[in-house]
């Protein structure tokens, strides 16, 4: 038995995956919870000590034997998070988070600087926007001045247990084209967008590996710390997308990936660079060597959550009387920024249900008008990506969301196209496992596209495919978005 891991490190928990590459099956997985520091700010932060601890406490749960026999491990990790450490790898402060919407006055003050949205976008191939790293750098020079004089290390969360394993300081495209400090066209950082934040910032910034490469080997600490073989290869690791784009198969034109976890994401292999900022389609590098135009929200099942405790509910019950409502949920909407929103851009955002009437208004229908808003927030994604061209054949849907069969099927509807789910549900995990091997085997662009058709299955059983409904959704979905614009001024005064 040789085994691959891969490492997820999300925002509510760290996973761990442990992955017979001969067998084609996990052998054995584990995870630990990380807590989050939340202020009415928009504040949402983390402390690399506690990711520091929970890497060690899931690796604890795995048997011995078995974390023996690794051959190679991948880190998958949730993105645009900013981590900084001074010369000795001590962090100057928490870990700002990728829904942290604290730092809308540093995109305002970095998009003047270059000059206007145009010139952001013509760099980063992206808006200048709060979830993204670069504002959050700028928020640490501003308000903690000496911790900035003292930082050496800047890392994103994978790069940080990446620096955990191997000691070394490096970075991959995909997660890099995160941060707003990258020029995903070229596949190199850019100068322009460092000095809007310090003239001395390129300078820090990590020297960037390709995707098949290691970002080097387990050092004899982290061997001893984890219980597992010192000097096996850690691949180059990426974002939670990226690395879910591998572990759903998402690795070739036409294919998407739906993830509906806290936030809400949609993204689609490209060979060639695809974004469309205004319309929230990042233009992000896939860590595969190709590009992977993504589209994000910052309420997913952040939604339904908030509504299922406002009514007490079980999540059985939520799903029972959601499913009692009809499809549109007769008019009830569900505007779901309870964090502030990324997609459209509303970092002041707020949640809101509307269109309730006396004959309405329900349980039934709110539960089912918040499973649609979110499905309603990534159709816009959807429809940039057709667009540009891009014509979808199948959506691969990961996430809470994929474990309700009514989620499946009102994703099916609204989007109008065919959705399969993977046979694993840690398509992050998973993901980084097969990235491992794949640096294991030499890499190379067609070998991550065989080593994909080789490990990653569906389960044909949670297939949904578009039904009656979807004629009623195109009418829904026009009157969420009528909604959204008139209520959206709401949220954009100063």
């Amino acid at each position: 038995m040789n085994i691959a891991a891969g490492i997820d490190l999300g925002t509510q928990s760290l996973k761990v995956v442990l992955y017979d590459y001969e067998k084609k099956q996990i052998a054995a997985q584990a995870s630990c919870p990380l807590e989050l520091i939340s202020k009415e700010d928009g504040t949402r932060e983390q402390k690399t000590d506690r990711y520091d601890a929970a890497l060690k406490t899931a690796f604890e749960k795995l048997p011995v034997d078995l974390r023996s026999r690794i051959q190679a491990v991948g880190v998958s990790g949730q993105q645009h998070g900013f981590v900084p450490l001074d010369k000795d790898g001590n962090a100057l402060y928490n870990v700002k988070l990728w829904n942290d919407t604290s730092t809308a006055e540093e995109c305002r003050i970095l998009t003047e600087a270059a000059g206007g949205k145009a010139e952001i976008i013509k760099e980063a191939a992206n808006l200048m926007l709060p979830g993204f790293t670069a504002p959050k750098i700028l928020w640490l020079k501003n308000h903690f001045p000496e911790a900035w004089k003292k930082l050496r290390y800047i890392l994103l969360p994978h790069d940080y247990i990446n620096f955990v394993l191997t000691g070394n300081y490096v970075m991959e495209a995909g997660d890099a084209s995160g941060t707003a400090l990258f020029n995903p066209s070229s596949r190199t950082w850019s100068q322009k967008l460092c000095s809007l934040i310090d003239d001395g910032l390129y300078d820090l910034l990590p020297p960037l590996i390709a995707s098949d490469k290691k970002a080097g080997t387990v050092s004899e600490k982290a061997s001893r710390m984890l219980g597992i073989p010192e000097g096996i290869p850690v691949s180059s690791g990426g974002g939670d997308n990226m690395m879910g784009a591998i572990g759903t198969g998402t690795v070739s034109d036409g294919f998407l990936t739906m993830s509906m976890g806290t936030s809400g994401t949609l993204y689609g292999y490209s060979d060639t660079p695809i974004a469309d900022p205004e319309q929230g389609l990042s233009g992000f590098c896939s860590s595969t060597g190709g590009w992977l135009p993504l589209l994000c929200t910052m309420n997913c099942t952040v939604a339904t959550e908030q509504i299922r405790a406002l009514f007490g509910l079980s999540v059985a019950d939520f799903d029972t009387l959601a499913e009692a409502a009809p499809a549109g949920a007769q008019g009830v909407r569900v505007l779901p920024f309870f964090n502030g929103e990324r997609t459209p851009n509303l970092p002041k955002g707020r949640a809101s249900i509307t269109g309730l009437t006396m004959t309405n208004s329900n349980r039934e229908n709110i539960c089912r008008a918040a499973m649609e808003s979110a499905v309603f927030a990534l159709k816009g994604g959807l429809d940039a990506f057709k667009k540009l061209g891009f014509k979808p054949k199948e959506i691969r849907l990961i996430g809470g969301g994929a474990k309700s069969p009514l989620w499946r099927q009102i994703a099916a509807d609204i989007m109008n196209v065919p959705v399969s789910v993977p046979a694993s549900e840690e398509a992050a995990a998973l993901g980084a496992a097969v990235q491992a091997l794949w640096c294991l085997e030499g890499g190379g662009a067609e070998a991550i596209k065989r080593l994909c058709r080789e490990h990653i299955q569906l389960n044909k059983e949670k297939s949904a495919v578009p039904g009656e409904a979807a004629g009623e959704y195109e009418k829904a979905y026009t009157d969420y978005t009528e909604i959204l614009g008139k209520l959206t001024p709401l949220y954009t005064h100063s």
